[in-house]
């Protein structure tokens, strides 16, 4: 079983989030940073995600909805704001537009030096976008938000909802990890 101290993770988070994030969610846990917040809820999905594997690496951004408008409709075709992209080294994505997609530039395999974790590429997430869905369900940002990066972290390591099967696994794979974490809706 792999020690999510093995993994690392990137961490981007754009102000005025942090300060958010902090008052919204972090407020009873004034020990805890969201960094460390943050950084714990990205490895224990990784834990989740890669059951067996080594040690692997990854990026989280967490940003607002003018990012993800612009990365949804680059990347998947879809002229509008999204909760969450993973872009993957190793999964590709689906794209969604009408237009043709464009040209692939992962067409070549990019060599790691040996001892190095395995790079599983970057989620973003945004913030705003967070907030308005938990409200939307009634529920807690701190669940919505620790739920945008396991969903995240579950699609660079291949895991989709396009058919029903999928999408199960997925949900369970996430409520694992939500467990694991002691976060409840």
């Amino acid at each position: 079983m792999n020690n999510q101290q093995d993994h690392h993770v990137y961490l981007s988070v754009d102000e005025p989030f942090t300060t958010s994030i902090k008052n919204d969610i972090l407020d009873d846990m004034s020990d805890l940073s969201v960094e460390a917040w943050l950084t714990t809820i990205a490895k224990k999905a990784m834990d989740i995600a890669l059951t067996g594997a080594n040690s692997a690496q990854m990026s989280l951004v967490i940003t607002g909805d003018e990012t993800l408008h612009n990365l949804n409709a680059q990347f998947r075709g879809l002229d509008e704001v999204t909760d969450v992209l993973s872009f993957s080294v190793s999964h590709g994505g689906h794209w969604e537009g009408e237009a043709s997609p464009p040209e692939d530039a992962n067409g070549f395999d990019f060599i790691m030096p040996p001892g190095e974790p395995l790079p599983l590429g970057e989620v973003i997430v945004s913030y705003p976008q967070a907030q308005r869905q938990a409200e939307e369900r009634g529920g807690r940002l701190e669940h919505e938000l620790a739920l945008l990066v396991v969903h995240g972290v579950l699609h660079l390591v291949g895991y989709d909802h396009l058919e029903p099967h999928d999408t199960e696994l997925m949900q369970s794979r996430e409520q694992a990890a939500l467990k694991r974490l002691n976060i409840n809706a």
